[in-house]
């Protein structure tokens, strides 16, 4: 007990001073400095960030990744770090903040007095980039995912249809995914032979139109099918502590789960996917599910594993496939691996999540983001089109216009009046004209690390930013101000030191806060032209 504490009193020295390092056994408290503002853990806290003062917040992440990416760090607007190689739990109490680990392992440290530099610290010391970046078109173009317009009755006709209409309507051609219900069933990645006569001519067909193609694929194995059967043969499933495959209650029902720290599942997984590659001419995956909750509980897996490592195989997978997208993670920053924000509402609340959560994700090291799906990706909000909010969906094409990825799904055309539907393709091409320009802050994001959407603190560190949440900086000369209040016609912009050309054309020095107009077509966003 008394090297315990001699070792929190050390944390509690060390913290004020300097730049260190110091390694705790299993608990860490301290109290937050006057002013400062924190970050990290989970992405879909975001909307809680920065954490201050007043914040009341506890979460643990052993067994949970609460829907969404995970980490085991907490980052600083004063320099200071906290991480763990494992789970942690952690304890913002209006101003006090304890941390824990049943592993042990917790760092903590200050790295000079603002966030980049305690975010370089520990990018370099704990997450280090691998040199590699996701395919470059889900950067450069529209993502268009088929899972609003189809939902489960994925099928051939209907897809070809929804790819002739983006075309038709004169939106640019990119990825196209797949999403749930194109398979035979769960585990036995076939197309169904009752909605898909000839997935190869589709395949074709799509790549014809300029597209690249993703299925929509996850770790779990329906129990009634032959292939449940001889992976449980095969021992190649988590089993329940009666030694028989355990069953994983999840969104669409029960099923087993795929063990994958067995290097043997790992291959016929891998298997699987290849073979869609090669007979069909798939170019990626969409790897849903994977969430670490599914694995809690006395689950027997060939290699000992946490629930957090469990998903961290799932990830892995796929590394092997320039073309994917996650939405829970554990510990995979710095990867090439494309993350998407978890499902949002239609809603104007969840809009306003969007920046946050991009802003998080990379704080935490996961720099190839996706916001979501436009307008949301919640299906259920889209069962009833009485309740469609026009301005909304424009307003989120502009959020997603100048983020690192862009992805559809419910179709403008369909839903939008004509001027909101043009509204909405001048921002699907505003993305693909930056295409370039994101695609190069992803290639330096793969050699630095450095996150390609930052918050303003990150830039502009001490310069009063830290708990802006409507504007961020794509890259460090770019900064964008969407519209995320509905109805809101003029807008506040902090506009940082320098010399700033709006897409306007308007001129603006350097700091200064400016009441701009914004109407509903508008969004406003700056170039640096002068440091």
């Amino acid at each position: 007990m008394l090297r315990k504490q001699i070792g929190v009193l050390l944390i509690f020295l060390f913290l004020g001073f300097g730049c260190f390092e110091v390694q705790a056994q299993d608990t860490l408290s301290l109290k937050m400095e006057k002013n400062e503002y924190w970050w990290g853990g989970v992405s879909s806290d975001s909307h809680l960030m920065p954490y201050s003062s007043s914040t009341s917040l506890k979460r643990d992440l052993l067994g949970n990744n609460y829907g969404n990416q995970a980490q085991p760090l907490l980052l600083s607007s004063h320099g200071r770090y906290i991480w763990s190689s494992k789970p942690i739990a952690y304890h913002f109490d209006k101003g006090s903040i304890k941390v824990t680990s049943e592993y042990g392992e917790i760092k903590a440290g200050k790295q000079d007095n603002n966030l980049r530099e305690a975010f370089q610290f520990s990018k370099e010391q704990f997450f280090p980039p691998q040199g590699e970046y996701p395919n470059a078109l889900m950067f450069t173009a529209p993502q268009y995912n088929t899972w609003i317009e189809l939902m489960y009755d994925q099928n051939q006709e209907d897809i070809l249809e929804y790819a002739r209409n983006i075309i038709d309507q004169g939106y640019p051609p990119g990825v196209i995914m797949i999403d749930d219900n194109w398979q035979k069933d769960y585990g036995v990645w076939k197309f169904s032979s009752e909605r898909f006569s000839n997935p190869k001519k589709m395949m074709d067909e799509l790549h014809k139109m300029g597209f690249k193609v993703m299925l929509w694929v996850v770790p779990l194995v329906s129990p009634d099918s032959r292939v449940y059967r001889d992976l449980a043969e095969k021992d190649m499933l988590l089993n329940n502590s009666h030694e028989e495959p355990a069953m994983i209650r999840w969104w669409n029902g029960v099923s087993a789960a795929l063990d994958l720290s067995n290097p043997d599942t790992q291959s016929w997984f891998k298997g699987q996917l290849d073979y869609l590659v090669k007979e069909y001419g798939v170019d990626g995956f969409k790897f849903d599910g994977g969430d670490t909750h599914h694995y809690q509980g006395n689950l027997k897996s060939h290699k000992p594993s946490l629930p957090n490592d469990h998903t961290r195989y799932f990830a892995e997978i796929g590394l092997d496939y320039p073309l994917n997208e996650y939405r829970a993670s554990w510990k995979m920053a710095g990867y090439p691996l494309a993350q998407r924000l978890r499902d949002k509402d239609h809603s104007w609340e969840d809009l306003q999540k969007l920046i946050p959560g991009i802003v998080a994700q990379g704080l935490m090291g996961y720099a190839f983001t996706c916001p979501d799906m436009i307008g949301g990706g919640q299906f259920t909000a889209f069962l009833d089109e009485s309740t469609m909010d026009e301005e909304l969906i424009v307003r989120s094409a502009q959020v997603h216009a100048l983020m690192p990825m862009m992805q559809f799904s419910v179709a403008p055309w369909r839903i939008l009046s004509q001027k909101n539907q043009r509204r909405v393709k001048q921002m699907a091409k505003l993305h693909s004209k930056m295409g370039d320009t994101i695609l190069e802050l992803a290639k330096e994001s793969a050699q630095t690390g450095e996150p390609i959407v930052r918050p303003m603190a990150y830039t502009y560190p001490n310069s009063g930013y830290a708990t802006i949440k409507d504007q961020f900086m794509l890259g460090p000369e770019i900064m964008v101000a969407p519209v995320v209040q509905k109805g809101q016609r003029k807008r506040t912009v902090k506009i940082p030191e320098g010399t700033w050309k709006a897409e306007n054309g308007n001129i603006y020095d350097g700091p200064t806060t400016e009441n701009i107009d914004v109407p509903i077509g508008r969004l406003p966003w700056f170039k640096k032209i002068t440091p």
